[in-house]
């Protein structure tokens, strides 16, 4: 107990005395100074008293798929940032192939008592995954906002970057540039993200009076590797241009078109998403879709201190307008 007491203490920086104060629900303590000892103690791993368990813990879990993509530790840093100024802590939840799955992190988290939880990315982005973990969320009454993709079925606030717009924005540079023969390198066929990339490209196509084939779409998983097996085969095919669902996957589309010999953007171009950190380093820069991450982040802490504070939860999708970034890896194709 006394050890108990030094550590929160140290964490706090509070006396021992107001510690033990806390803990036995003595008065003389400021609510801000109660709600950071009880914090102290949740994410120290001790289990709170049982007279103070019935409160939801200053605890927030945030999801996310994995790191390797840039895009993720952003939103991390923007939500993790914003949610301090709200009083909360962030608990970072990350997936790692065959570690903690999805779900055992929502039981982690319902046990720690969180007061809420964002998903930046994962399952619930993928229309055949499993998702009743997201249910049992929504019958504790958890606030949950998810961000880049709405749960058909649950209507957890969501904040999305437009998908329709994003697309669009590509496809007009491409096609002023003079290129006809242009592909798509997204991720899984369940993938919502993807698939309202596909619909818009189709949109998009259609506007200029063409018709986008279907051996000009290639799926992959969202990595370099993927983008490089996944592009080579629309490079084969004669395309000219790509339009990749992520920054990692463009670059693996440059690497692919190196290998067969082609100079970008000099023989073909390549447009990525997100704009995530370095984008503006590599040889030659990519040209990319820019995610709204620091007004998507902000957001989703909003409408989730929103709901924690009682308020009724924002049902539906707020859509985020995407900014075209145009660097070094577009240009006309060579026989414009």
């Amino acid at each position: 107990m006394t050890r108990r007491l030094a550590q929160v203490a140290k964490k706090v920086g509070v006396s021992e005395a107001t510690v033990s104060r806390v803990l036995n629900g003595k008065p003389g303590v400021s609510e801000v100074t109660r709600q950071s000892v009880l914090t102290a103690l949740d994410v120290l791993g001790y289990e709170r008293p049982t007279q103070l368990r019935g409160e939801r813990a200053r605890l927030v879990g945030l999801v996310l798929p994995e790191l390797q993509n840039p895009i993720f530790p952003a939103f991390a840093e923007v939500i993790g940032g914003s949610l301090a100024q709200q009083g909360l802590t962030p608990v970072l939840c990350t997936q790692t192939k065959g570690g903690v799955s999805e779900a055992d992190y929502v039981d982690l988290l319902l046990q720690q008592q969180v007061s809420g939880v964002i998903f930046a990315g994962g399952l619930f982005a993928q229309a055949d995954a499993p998702h009743e973990h997201y249910r049992q969320l929504a019958d504790r009454k958890i606030p949950v906002v998810l961000v880049n993709a709405p749960i058909e079925g649950l209507d957890f606030p969501c904040v999305s970057c437009d998908d329709m717009a994003a697309v669009e924005q590509a496809w007009r540079h491409l096609s002023s540039l003079g290129h006809e023969r242009i592909g798509l390198v997204l991720g899984p066929e369940d993938h919502i993200p993807s698939r309202r990339k596909l619909a818009a490209a189709r949109v998009a196509a259609a506007a200029v009076g063409t018709v986008l084939p279907e051996d000009f779409v290639e799926r992959s998983m969202f990595s370099l590797e993927g983008g490089q097996l996944a592009a080579g085969r629309l490079w084969d095919r004669g395309v000219t241009a790509v339009i990749c669902a992520s920054d990692p996957l463009a670059l693996g589309a440059i690497r692919a078109a190196r290998r067969r010999g082609f100079a970008v953007p000099a023989d073909v171009s390549v447009l990525g998403f997100d704009d995530s950190a370095f984008m503006n380093c590599t040889e030659p820069p990519l040209s990319t879709v820019r995610q709204p991450i620091e007004a998507m982040g902000r957001a989703a802490v909003d409408l989730l201190c929103a709901q924690i504070q009682g308020a009724q939860a924002h049902a539906g999708e707020l859509l985020f307008e995407p900014e075209l970034v145009v660097r070094g890896s577009t240009a006309p194709p060579l026989h414009a």
